[in-house]
């Protein structure tokens, strides 16, 4: 579609959202958000005509691009159908999308519980995991995001929890392994990996392994900067859990649905956990929709005994449709596939040409569609471009980074020192290397910032 300017109408929408919309993670009076016009495929474009590759995604959820035309007849054809109806009925939509996902998850995953997103699935897995336990304690991960609703904020290991964090909603953090930026003065990966486990069990030790009911890990965090567990981390948290009867909770929610060049990331580590919450993928965004899939053992626990909880819109047929026509879409189209090429054939070796040519390139990390680039100021040093949390006029040169990627027509994903590659998993070639060759010319930019 050839995005027709409308300068006028996007002055309108632009006011009525300053009027009225109450953006989230924002100081209100200190934002100017985008009007946009429309979407297609990889691209949306504003009313004054001007079109972005979106490298973000939307929120890292578009897996399959915006506007779909498969998924949008679903939808309408659901909608026509049946609309809504309450989750304590069977629903040929909703079954059907459990069964697709059940099909793709790992192991014994083969019950469903939907919810309207990643946070909910977060704090009902977790609620799963007490309940399946009769333990009151989590332990979730520094550098970590679950989700902004209570329970969700505060395992999350980020500076997005400090405002809602209670101190008293039973979680421990613990520091998961990233060899760039070490906590435990490793050298090498596997250094890295056994004194993270060993940091992690001891962890457990001295809290009482008897209260743990639950650990959550993003099997790779996301917007924390898509750092991969070394090889054996997983499979080591998996021993860990065994060991003292810690249910293991894989949040998949941005990892999912091809984004790593796999149905799930757990695939690449060869580990089952005993939770796994979903969303955003599952149907690339078009409806709300997230959920937790349950092994047998779990789901044991509430055969006879009822699970204290739901949602009045648990697997809503406009959702469900659009799940079972992205599952379809994806399979029908080789997106999981298409994503693990580019990945490995264009991605990788692109941000490392990238890596070569701009001091301000510290780490390149990834796979699939799911790519981070550290930032720095100083490699030999990796100080941080910007400083941990920065905000105002100390995160300028990431601000200016992004201003400029913009103004090449890229819309990127930036979060503290990194900046995201995660386009949506059937973006074209062509498209592809043309936001690598604006991030190229953007990166010049952070390159200033250097020493």
């Amino acid at each position: 579609m050839t995005p027709q300017p409308s300068p006028q109408a996007g002055a309108a929408v632009k006011a009525a959202d300053r009027a009225h919309v109450f953006h989230s993670w924002s100081a209100q009076e200190l934002i100017d958000p985008l009007a946009v016009a429309g979407a297609e495929g990889s691209y949306f474009w504003d009313y004054e005509g001007k079109r972005y590759l979106d490298f973000s995604s939307g929120l890292v959820y578009t897996n399959i691009g915006y506007q779909h035309p498969k998924v949008v007849a679903a939808i309408q054809e659901q909608a026509a159908r049946m609309t809504t109806f309450a989750p304590a009925f069977a629903v040929e939509a909703r079954s059907e999308a459990a069964r697709l996902i059940a099909e793709r998850t790992p192991g014994d995953l083969d019950k469903i519980f939907f919810t309207n997103g990643g946070a909910d699935a977060v704090e009902h897995a977790l609620r799963m995991a007490r309940l399946h336990t009769g333990r009151p304690k989590v332990l979730s991960a520094y550098r970590s995001y679950h989700g902004g609703t209570q329970q969700a904020v505060n395992v999350t290991g980020d500076p997005r929890r400090w405002a809602s964090d209670s101190g008293t909603a039973g979680v421990v953090h613990f520091w998961a392994p990233f060899l760039y930026r070490s906590r435990f003065y490793a050298e090498t990966e596997e250094q890295e990996c056994a004194r993270a486990l060993e940091h992690l069990e001891t962890t457990i030790a001295f809290e009482g392994p008897g209260t743990v009911a639950a650990i959550v890990l993003e099997t790779i965090p996301g917007t924390a900067g898509i750092m991969m567990p070394p090889a054996g981390y997983l499979a080591g948290v998996r021993e860990i859990c065994d060991k003292y009867g810690i249910v293991f909770v894989l949040d998949e929610v941005m990892a999912g649905f091809g984004r790593t060049g796999t149905w799930f990331a757990a695939g690449l580590y060869d580990v089952v956990p005993d939770l796994m919450t979903f969303a955003k993928g599952v149907n690339s965004g078009y409806v709300p929709l997230g959920g937790v899939a349950i092994s047998a053992e779990i789901a044991a626990t509430f055969a006879e005994r009822p699970y204290p909880g739901g949602l009045t819109y648990s697997g809503h047929p406009l959702a469900c449709a659009a799940a079972v026509a992205t599952i379809n879409v994806m399979a029908e189209e080789g997106v999981v596939e298409h994503a693990a090429r580019l990945g490995a054939e264009v991605v990788e070796p692109a941000l490392r040409g990238l890596a070569e040519r701009h001091p301000s390139v510290g780490e390149v990390r990834g796979t699939g569609m799911f790519w981070a680039l550290e930032l720095v100021r100083n490699r030999e040093t990796r100080e941080p471009l910007v400083p941990y949390n920065a905000t105002g006029q100390a995160a300028a040169p990431m601000s200016a980074f992004a201003a400029s990627a913009k103004a090449h027509g890229l819309w990127p994903f930036v979060n503290m020192n990194r900046t995201h590659v995660v386009p949506p998993c059937n973006v074209s070639e062509a498209e592809l290397k043309e936001g690598l060759a604006a991030l190229d010319t953007a990166l010049s930019v952070a390159d200033e910032y250097t020493e």
